[in-house]
């Protein structure tokens, strides 16, 4: 290679800006690997968090950043995924089986935060990843109509765990799997605590990337069990834009705040409505709410979701929006917003340290 490519190459990736990271390649210190063969560059990015519907479009600008200054007849770029455990709060240690969990939380019912999960949990395993789906909400589990699977039972191979339901490819438990749906859940708290604790470390989880806790709402209980005996690497506080809303959002997030688990970000459900018949689009709860308590928290908004019959209408056919044709306008917010999510946990520490090569150039004839 000529002397000093190095710099150059560095300084072409250094102009490759990633915003699912806030920042570039090289800021970012994302695992490029170089190989050059015949005037051909072969390069391979390691991204540490899933990102299939963005790896055509960033490898294309890799590719032409490379090509400018090397003036190489062809840059190949391939882009991965590796995935691993990041660190959660106090001395605990990540479930068996499961790398990463992510609870996503609302301060008040109403807001439309099962439906964001859910669809949050199929757009992460839309972009790649493996993904579980555990229903936190003991009092009102919505998850298995939800993900189609009401009535369905989780099988015990020993009689001391559960095996996880096939859900659209998910790995999900909830309470509603286990009681029948119209029976009521008239328990008092530490049955409850006792229960979301069997839920959660008597699953058989197998080898999931993430698994997406539905919260129930408030800042109650299962929130501190949550908080203190299982291992939590982020939550996504979901509102709506109306100040009645956030007031209750941001004493979800300044919960988690106190019992040090990272607040990954916001969303916004129910940003804007549009008129199915006219198109006419309507701000029905108000303007800006979300990215107001983002800026004044500190913390990304990382998408807004308008107020649509389709996500309505599917979740209750237990076919929720990311996976049906017709609503991929949906599916692709709810993929940016797992894109997010999770690219802003990838710089988050490691649990198990192991550091990339920044960048490795190695020339081949």
């Amino acid at each position: 290679m000529p002397a000093g490519i190095d710099k150059e190459l560095e300084s072409a990736l250094a102009a490759v800006v990633v915003p699912y990271l806030g920042t570039d390649l090289v800021s970012a210190q994302v695992p490029v690997e170089i190989q050059e063969r015949d005037q051909r560059l072969e390069v391979t990015v390691t991204l540490g968090f899933p990102a299939a519907g963005y790896a055509p479009q960033l490898a294309d600008e890799i590719a032409a950043a490379l090509q400018d200054v090397t003036q190489v007849a062809d840059v190949s770029v391939e882009i991965h995924s590796k995935i691993v455990s990041h660190s959660v709060q106090g001395s605990l240690s990540p479930l068996p089986g499961v790398k990463n969990m992510i609870a996503v939380a609302s301060g008040k019912g109403g807001v439309g935060k099962s439906t964001v999960a859910v669809n949050l949990a199929l757009a992460l395993q839309a972009e790649g990843g493996r993904v579980g789906m555990l229903d936190a909400d003991i009092y009102g589990p919505s998850q298995p109509r939800m993900l189609g699977v009401s009535g369905a039972r989780p099988r015990s191979r020993d009689g001391k765990s559960f095996e996880p339901i096939d859900a659209h490819g998910l790995q999900m438990i909830s309470i509603g799997n286990l009681v029948d749906e119209n029976q009521p859940t008239v328990w008092r708290g530490p049955m409850v605590t006792s229960a979301l604790t069997q839920l959660m470390f008597q699953t058989r989880w197998r080898d999931i990337d993430y698994l997406i806790v539905d919260m129930p709402p408030g800042t109650g209980d299962i929130q501190l069990t949550l908080s203190q005996r299982v291992p939590v690497s982020g939550v996504i506080i979901v509102t709506t834009p109306q100040d009645i809303a956030l007031i209750d959002a941001q004493k979800g997030l300044e919960m988690f705040r106190k019992v040090n688990v990272a607040v990954l970000g916001i969303v916004e459900n129910m940003s804007t409505f549009a008129c199915p018949d006219c198109g006419h689009v309507t701000p029905l709860f108000g303007e800006g709410g979300g990215q107001r308590m983002a800026a004044e928290q500190g913390v990304p908004l990382l998408g807004r979701v308008p107020l649509d019959i389709r996500l309505r209408q599917e979740t209750d056919e237990g076919e929720p929006s990311v996976i049906r044709d017709t609503s991929q306008d949906l599916a692709r917010e709810f993929r940016e917003i797992a894109r997010y999510a999770t690219g802003l946990l990838s710089l988050r520490p490691r649990e198990y340290k192991g550091a990339f090569p920044k960048i490795v150039v190695e020339e081949k004839k």
